[in-house]
């Protein structure tokens, strides 16, 4: 009896606890469907448009005044 109570556990890998948890914590995720997350990308890509344009005028702008201001 004493020789099963000294009977100790293998202690887990820290990758293999790693990759056990994460694969648990994906399972609870709530994916999109296929439609949700073309629409969503799209929106991304246009977000990123507009901001990319509004910087470049902003940058244009910032340019301009520099110029006029330095005289060159």
């Amino acid at each position: 009896m004493a020789e099963k109570a000294k009977k100790v556990k293998k202690q887990e890998n820290a990758i293999q606890r790693y990759f056990r948890e994460t694969t648990g914590e994906l399972r609870k995720v709530s994916w999109p469907t296929w439609p949700e997350a073309r629409r969503l990308t799209s929106l991304v890509l246009l977000v990123m448009v507009v901001v990319g344009l509004f910087l470049a005028g902003v940058d244009y702008l910032a340019a301009e005044l520099l110029d006029l201001i330095l005289g060159l």
